[in-house]
């Protein structure tokens, strides 16, 4: 079977302010008129909607209820609308997920895995083929390369890179690049092929997918440096959605693609179009290394500081987070 991905986002035609909204009163349980599911951005809206329609018009048949799509330039969007609840459920990569857990009133239904059932993927440097850009270059900083990243929210676009990469060698890009520009993973990949940038962070998920979608420019790029595995992408809901529907909506996922016969082939295809495999149970403890490596970058900038209070304040988190999350794995050893 085809290698599927678990990326699946779009980016869409404006970016959201949603600071001025207010809020929606809760879900009313038992009462739940509609569904609105939002789609984290990375392809454009205009050719990722017609591969995610099929699989929202199924799950509306499971939920007996619409589902509507709700399309986001940027992860703040996705995470504000969720807290007003102007979206009730939504796909999620890793650190905007948990964001979403602490701020928009979200828990964890379900993980994305890919068709040999690895759920996990890897952050990626990448630079243009022939540009003779090396790792050591690019660590040597002195601002001779542009640089593109990911949204500050993006768990391979910028918290990986930073956690395994730039921090351990002491860099802060700012102080290295001679420009560093956040976009999207599907934008830096363009600039790169193209030469606007000269070194981008990616994921091997948005690579595999630029390819099918731009084969000729993905010939033009080359990794030079890949983290280790990254908790795949996730499914989250609001916890006051009706819980009828909320486990519905799990159950959807988790059984979606599964089985043989004609239906679970057909929804295999719709998989396929996405790059995905399917889904596994997951909780918001999925989330824990995530945890593990924003408390490490926190205690790095606090290092970086010099003040030693606020070291011994950083060291005191990123020792709780640690201790929780060897905890929840002592109970659960495949918790991530």
């Amino acid at each position: 079977m085809i290698v599927r991905r678990r990326f699946a986002g779009l980016v869409a035609l404006a970016a959201l302010t949603l600071a001025g909204c207010e809020a929606k009163a809760p879900q009313a349980k038992g009462d739940t008129k509609a569904v609105t599911f939002s789609i984290l951005s990375a392809e454009s809206q205009q050719s990722m909607e017609p591969l995610w329609s099929p699989l929202l018009k199924d799950m509306e048949k499971q939920l007996g209820v619409p589902v509507k799509p709700f399309f986001a330039s940027n992860y703040t969007a996705l995470i504000e609308a969720m807290r007003f609840n102007q979206v009730q459920a939504g796909w999620f990569s890793a650190l905007p997920a948990l964001e979403a857990t602490r701020r928009a009133n979200a828990q964890v239904l379900g993980r994305v895995i890919d068709m040999s059932g690895e759920d996990s993927y890897t952050s990626v440097l990448i630079v243009k083929k022939g540009s003779k850009i090396g790792l050591d270059d690019v660590l040597k900083c002195g601002k001779r390369y542009a640089l593109g990243m990911g949204d500050a929210k993006s768990t391979s676009g910028t918290l990986a890179p930073m956690t395994y990469l730039f921090t351990p060698h002491e860099i802060v890009p700012a102080d290295c690049f001679k420009a560093v520009r956040s976009a999207s993973h599907q934008t830096n990949t363009f600039s790169v092929a193209n030469g606007v940038v000269d070194v981008a962070t990616n994921n091997s998920v948005g690579l595999s997918f630029f390819a099918r979608q731009q084969p000729e420019l993905a010939k033009r790029v080359e990794v030079i440096w890949r983290s280790p595995p990254l908790p795949e992408s996730s499914i989250i809901a609001r916890k006051d959605l009706d819980p009828a529907i909320r486990e519905k909506m799990r159950q959807f996922f988790l059984t979606y693609g599964v089985g043989e016969g004609p239906e679970a082939e057909r929804q295999r295809k719709v998989l396929d179009g996405l790059e995905y495999g399917g889904f596994r149970p997951a909780d918001d403890s999925y989330l824990d290394p995530i945890r593990e490596m924003e408390a490490g970058q926190a205690l790095a900038d606090a290092r970086r500081s010099g003040d030693a209070k606020k070291v011994a304040e950083a060291q005191k988190a990123f020792d709780e987070v640690r201790l929780q999350a060897n905890r929840r794995r002592a109970v659960d050893p495949d918790a991530e």
